[in-house]
């Protein structure tokens, strides 16, 4: 059996040093949002052993903020250069070159790919991923390989969007 989360970046912006939409950055609410939500992962008891992200640099630090919350090493960031504006298709790809030995991986990209995968799996289907959504799902396998045939079961859904006391951090 395996589980795979996926977990739609948090909250970004552009600033002035920023060219184009792979170098966005996470706001300071986003960083919460991050914080908050690997927080909710592990008050469930859910143990990651694998985390793969788009090489987006809002995705990866999403990532690295999921990482940290679990005492992970960094350089175990699997990056998949195919999850950046990511089709359907190629989750299903980069989800078949996972490692074998990982029970629980960590997935994290973008709309609207995001969305559009997690309706595919034929689970609980979702109108939108809110930013740092989490979506998790059991899948009856023991290779990620098998994935896309496997029989998959919906976990659960959770959002930032249902705390209510996420705010933008009090920066001085």
């Amino acid at each position: 059996m395996k589980t795979l989360l996926i977990i739609r970046h948090a909250k970004s912006g552009w600033d002035h040093t920023v060219r184009t939409d792979f170098e966005r950055t996470l706001t300071g609410s986003g960083i919460v949002e991050a914080e908050t939500m690997a927080r909710r992962l592990i008050e469930r008891k859910i143990k990651i052993d694998g985390f793969v992200s788009s090489p987006a640099k809002r995705a990866q630090q999403t990532a690295s903020i999921f990482i940290s919350a679990y005492k992970a090493n960094k350089e175990n960031l699997l990056l998949i250069p195919s999850l950046y504006e990511a089709s359907v298709k190629h989750f299903y790809e980069a989800i078949a070159t996972f490692n074998d030995e990982d029970s629980t991986v960590a997935l994290f990209a973008h709309n609207p790919g995001v969305t559009d995968f997690v309706n595919s799996t034929g689970c609980s289907p979702v109108y939108n991923m809110p930013t740092c959504a989490v979506y998790g799902l059991a899948i009856n396998t023991n290779h990620w390989k098998e994935f896309a045939n496997a029989k998959k079961e919906f976990l659960f859904f959770d959002s930032p969007q249902n705390i209510p006391s996420i705010k933008e951090p009090n920066i001085n």
